[in-house]
């Protein structure tokens, strides 16, 4: 079998509000899917990570350096593959834009095996640990409006009525905004639900040690992204000075990069996102290191319905650390607002909502060959993006 083709879609859409996080708002919604092709005629799909114009440049990325180094090569060995890329594209980035590229595709490799062996790829990454995965809820972007508190108020509500046992919002206003949007939600979910925020990388760590004492009198489980990611010291001074988890890793990229976050013991809660880093074949060299240290893993999921499904298959396969009776279980995350490309992509669409209220705050594994989604081309013409 050969790989004949690598093509990727760039598809978008306006949202009906603008979102946000600390360092941006945007209107557009982005999706960037990845097709590998195959002389057997089976295809494989991956998703990059990135929106807006990096998913324009990292499908000249996809299409044009990473093509045609690979268009020939076998598509089962997906070692030699990665590596071939990596080191062809070592000089020009070892991070960044051509990692988030050389994602997708490793993504669609691993759809082709499963398919070409006709099981789950979480059957290929060595079985399922968990027969249901639970899902957590993340909400509350910022938006440029007056009634900002009371938006997040319902929201969060909302989310915790849909059946989700824990949710995440955004902060990064500033410490006495956070800290008034953070009680609102608390106060609006309760006790029950697990509360985290997410800062992307807004503050100092002088600047987000205060914020983390007054954030652990909420409760709140998790800071994730509180300091730049560049900033392996600031990370390790909150993880000392507070007793929160400290979460990070989304914008970290390929097993060196990781490795300085890891033996630092610079997070509590390690993030990965496997759109991003490199893909599953090198997802699988950062959760053997985070392992070896003991440090727990939470992948950070955002993007479409690929990336939720291929996500779904990583965590079942993800095993208990460090075991136990009652060990805590991996949670998927779900992003709850507006997307259609999470909810109409799939001809048969993942439903993660509906699952969820149906069935108490989980999800079981996907079904069928590779992945196990078939995309809705149909669909995906309606939005597809000429570049």
């Amino acid at each position: 079998m050969k790989i004949t083709d690598v093509k990727s879609y760039v598809l978008q859409y306006p949202l009906e509000e603008e979102l946000g996080y600390s360092q941006q708002y945007y209107a557009l919604r982005t999706a960037h899917i990845v097709e590998v092709t195959t002389d057997a005629g089976i295809k494989g799909y991956g998703e990059a990570f990135g929106g807006g114009g990096v998913a324009l440049a990292n499908q000249a990325i996809v299409e044009k350096a990473i093509g045609p180094m690979i268009i020939g090569m076998d598509p089962l060995d997906n070692e030699v593959i990665w590596h071939k890329v990596y080191n062809l594209l070592r000089d020009h980035g070892q991070k960044g834009m051509p990692m988030q590229s050389l994602s997708g595709v490793d993504m669609a490799l691993w759809d082709i095996a499963g398919k070409f062996y006709g099981q789950p790829v979480y059957k290929l990454l060595g079985g399922a640990f968990r027969d249901r995965i639970e899902v957590y809820g993340y909400g509350m972007m910022l938006q440029r409006v007056p009634d900002l508190k009371e938006r997040f108020a319902r929201e969060s509500a909302a989310i915790a009525a849909k059946g989700f046992t824990a949710t995440k919002m955004k902060i990064g206003l500033g410490p006495r905004k956070d800290l008034e949007l953070v009680e609102i939600v608390r106060k609006s979910i309760g006790d029950d639900v697990k509360l985290m925020v997410d800062a992307n990388h807004a503050y100092t760590a002088r600047e987000a040690i205060p914020l983390g004492r007054e954030l652990e009198k909420l409760g709140v489980y998790w800071f994730e992204e509180p300091v730049a990611p560049e900033d392996k010291q600031g990370y390790r001074d909150l993880c000392l000075a507070l007793d929160m988890n400290i979460a990070g890793g989304e914008a970290e990229f390929t097993r060196w990069g990781f490795r300085d976050l890891i033996e630092g013991r610079c997070v509590d809660l390690l993030q990965p996102e496997v759109c991003g880093l490199g893909g599953i074949t090198e997802y699988r060299k950062v959760l053997a290191m985070a392992h070896a240290h003991f440090v727990p893993v939470v992948n950070h999921v955002w993007g479409s319905a690929v990336a939720v499904a291929v996500n779904m298959h990583l965590l079942a396969s993800l095993p208990d650390l460090p075991g136990g009776a009652h060990p805590v279980q991996p949670m998927l995350e779900y992003d709850t607002t507006p997307n259609r490309f999470r909810e109409e992509l799939l001809v048969e669409p993942n439903n993660v909502l509906g699952r969820v209220a149906e069935e108490g705050g989980t999800i079981g594994l996907p079904k069928g060959p590779g992945f196990g989604f078939k995309i809705d081309f149909d669909f995906v013409n309606q939005f597809l993006v000429e570049n």
